[in-house]
């Protein structure tokens, strides 16, 4: 399996220059006149669609799953494929998604609803698909050689059940290198109605870890360490900031599938969780918090009330997960302790201010090469402390909310016109 994935992973890769990316920034890497367009926008979730009070998620830079409906049951086609993504602009990787989104397209459908979920496999080796956290029939598991047969490269496979839960769950494969590939997208079942109090804003965000090695762009699946960090998909600075307006109450959906657990911190506010990946939280108990722990295969909703005005981190709290491509050496280490003339830190290098023999946080402001709608008003220089896996919550007055959605109006428009 592992040698039939390299070689496969080779032959995209060295076709990869050739072809011409025609898709949105969010998802494909793209000529270099194009770095600088827009995330990709979720598709907008039909009118009336949804219960009383609840509204649709938002993914920043990733669109949600079409569907079309078929004698009452919601259908949905994905493909299983290989995806050339960018973390940052420049940095590309050779991933493996759906739908040719890294993660994939995020499903939105209600408790209650029958769904059919077509899934093809594109890739070189046998894939299965699992529905994390939904009690279905055990035939639609996806637990290969258990609940059916893989599926063969270039073969597909229906899944159909009724939802009978809600909540925030995942779909990802159940083959444990390929998920380390990149193989996983939210799967959000809506209430029949809005739970108390009822949030004005919904945001999904997916956490992934990657090993990607110099000048390579295809990613260590069975590396123990991890220089990449991604919000969905992408590594600050390049994530969407999450916009809000003062005063409104805000849900958090945060998942986690890779080797590495995550201490998810806000700043200026606190919160309370909600929600895990077995559903709505049911207890009266408010237990505040500003981090929130989301383990390997965990779910995690928080809700707050977005009272503090502001551009607040959401970041990942350990500190090697907020730098971006970190190696061995990221500093001028070139004096050992047995040259130290005296005990303690060494004096400054010559001309340099820092000093030898130790390591350096390497800061990178990027704020025109990340430049969107999103980020409209942020203090200069804001990108070189937004790194790895890292996200801005912006709490916005309702005239600078306004005007960023005029921005994105105005840029979504000169898109379709191209």
């Amino acid at each position: 399996m592992q040698s039939s994935r390299r070689s496969f992973l080779r032959g995209v890769a060295s076709i990869a220059g050739a072809a011409t990316a025609k898709t949105a920034y969010g998802q494909h890497v793209h000529e270099p006149a194009q770095t600088q367009a827009a995330p990709p926008q979720a598709s907008p979730v039909p009118p009336g669609a949804l219960g009383p009070g609840v509204v649709p998620v938002v993914t920043p830079d990733v669109p949600d799953m079409p569907w079309r409906l078929e004698n009452g049951v919601k259908v949905f086609n994905i493909a299983v494929e290989h995806v050339r993504t960018e973390f940052i602009p420049g940095r590309a990787v050779d991933a493996w998604g759906f739908n040719g989104s890294v993660p994939g397209p995020t499903i939105q459908v209600n408790e209650g609803d029958r769904v059919r979920l077509i899934v093809e496999n594109r890739l070189p080796e046998p894939f299965s698909m699992h529905w994390h956290g939904l009690e279905i029939p055990v035939e639609m598991d996806g637990m290969p050689g258990i609940s059916q047969d893989a599926i063969a490269p270039g073969a597909s496979f229906s899944y159909e059940f009724t939802l009978r839960q809600n909540g925030t769950f995942f779909y990802h494969s159940h083959m444990a290198m390929q998920e380390m590939m990149g193989l996983i997208g939210l799967f959000i079942i809506h209430p029949r109605r809005a739970h108390s109090p009822r949030v004005d804003r919904d945001f999904g965000i997916v956490l992934q870890g990657w090993a990607i090695l110099p000048n390579n762009t295809v990613p260590n699946s069975m590396a123990m360490e991890f220089n990449w960090l991604t919000m969905n998909g992408k590594a600050g600075p390049a994530t969407t900031p999450i916009l809000v307006k003062l005063g409104e109450r805000v849900r958090i959906r945060l998942i986690n599938l890779g080797m590495d657990h995550h201490p998810i911190h806000m700043h200026g506010h606190q919160f309370s969780v909600t929600g895990t990946e077995a559903g709505r939280i049911r207890t009266t108990a408010v237990e505040p918090g500003n981090t929130v722990l989301v383990g390997v295969a965990q779910a995690r909703d928080i809700e707050f009330v977005a009272n503090n005005p502001g551009d607040w981190h959401l970041h990942c709290h350990l500190p090697h997960h907020m730098m971006n491509q970190m190696t061995s050496m990221v500093g001028p280490i070139m004096m050992s302790h047995a040259n130290t003339p005296r005990p303690g830190p060494p004096a400054p290098a010559p001309n340099t201010g820092m000093f030898p023999g130790y390591p350096q946080d390497m800061v990178m402001v990027m704020d025109e090469m990340v430049a969107k709608p999103e980020t409209y008003g942020l203090r200069p220089g804001w990108s070189g402390g937004t790194m790895g896996m890292m996200t801005i919550i912006r709490v916005l007055k309702p005239e600078l909310f306004e005007r960023i959605e005029q921005l994105k109006a105005e840029q979504a428009r000169k898109a379709a016109e191209q």
